[in-house]
């Protein structure tokens, strides 16, 4: 039966490769371990098998999981955030990477402030402009960031963004290029490090590794179908 240390080395090879053909270090990808909608049981076999990163969706989901797995863990928030949920997602999540506006920013903001911490941030980009997609325009991004300046509480460590599903991972590799150069530019105008650039999943890591991924969210191709 293939257990996650199994399912876990598939996808370190593959990084490797990607990160080879990249001229990229293996250290400079994170990879996310997307654990929605599976059990404290399961995560706490990846925990067991060396992975520490976990990816959460819903913040009800993770307030309920997040005290049944293992301490050590580090949990980021990586689905759509809403503003009434955005005081838990600070306790919970020690990274949000879907900030898909100003007003939300400055909700997290405001509630990392009350709770006393500073929390890593990634702005959320429709690159494709996908109406059933979330996140802020790329025009948007920059006086977003021009906003950040005057926040004490949030850290806008880079972009994130969810491409259209292709069977063909090179049919997206425009839109995780695009993300990059979003970044570029920003980084130039506002002098925003943006060091992070979070794209890339089960089936088109690869790609968004050449691109330029640091961190990439993997579900299906660690816990397998649910």
């Amino acid at each position: 039966m293939e257990t996650f240390s199994d399912r876990l080395a598939v996808v370190e090879e593959r990084i490797e490769g990607a990160c080879g053909r990249a001229g990229r270090a293996r250290e400079a990808v994170r990879l996310v371990a997307v654990s929605k909608k599976h059990p404290p049981e399961q995560v706490q076999e990846a925990f067991e098998a060396g992975q520490l990163l976990f990816g959460e969706n819903r913040v009800q989901e993770a307030q309920q999981k997040i005290p049944l797995c293992p301490p050590g863990i580090r949990w980021h928030m990586i689905g759509h955030l809403q503003g009434n949920k955005a005081r838990l997602a600070v306790q919970l999540f020690e990274m949000i990477h879907s900030i898909d506006s100003l007003k939300l920013l400055r909700d997290v903001d405001r509630h990392a402030a009350d709770q006393m911490k500073n929390i890593g941030v990634l702005l959320e980009v429709n690159v494709s402009g996908e109406s059933v997609k979330h996140g802020m325009s790329p025009g948007e991004v920059e006086g977003v960031l021009n906003e950040a300046t005057g926040l004490m509480h949030v850290d806008v460590l880079g972009l994130m963004t969810m491409p259209p599903y292709c069977e063909d991972p090179e049919k997206v590799r425009v839109y995780f290029r695009q993300l990059r150069e979003l970044r570029d530019a920003c980084r130039a105008a506002t002098g925003f490090p943006l060091e992070e650039l979070s794209m890339g999943m089960s089936h088109d890591f690869e790609v968004a590794i050449e691109e330029g991924a640091t961190y990439i969210r993997v579900g299906t191709d660690l816990f397998g179908g649910r």
